[in-house]
């Protein structure tokens, strides 16, 4: 290496990528729940007009437009008012 010349390196311990992992894990497994909650309940969401679907001989294509746009809003509804509150 030269004279003067920076490197940097990310000193991730093992430790902390087994936190990492764990986090991310409990994020799934909290993502999961909240989708076999939602599914029990009759609400239309991947059914909304505007959700695109093709069905084919042998295919099915299925493109949630809508919805993606309602959880688009909802979402930067909550992080905004998230952001509020954090100042």
């Amino acid at each position: 290496m030269l004279p003067g010349a920076r490197m940097t390196l990310y000193n991730f311990s093992v430790a902390d990528l087994g936190k990492l992992l764990i986090l991310l894990g409990a994020v799934i497994v909290v993502a999961g729940i909240a989708l076999v909650l939602l599914g029990r309940t009759n609400l239309p969401v991947g059914r909304l007009p505007g959700d695109i679907i093709y069905r084919g001989k042998n295919t099915t294509f299925y493109f949630p437009l809508a919805t993606s746009i309602l959880l688009s809003i909802i979402l930067s509804v909550v992080l905004y008012v998230i952001g509020r509150m954090r100042k």
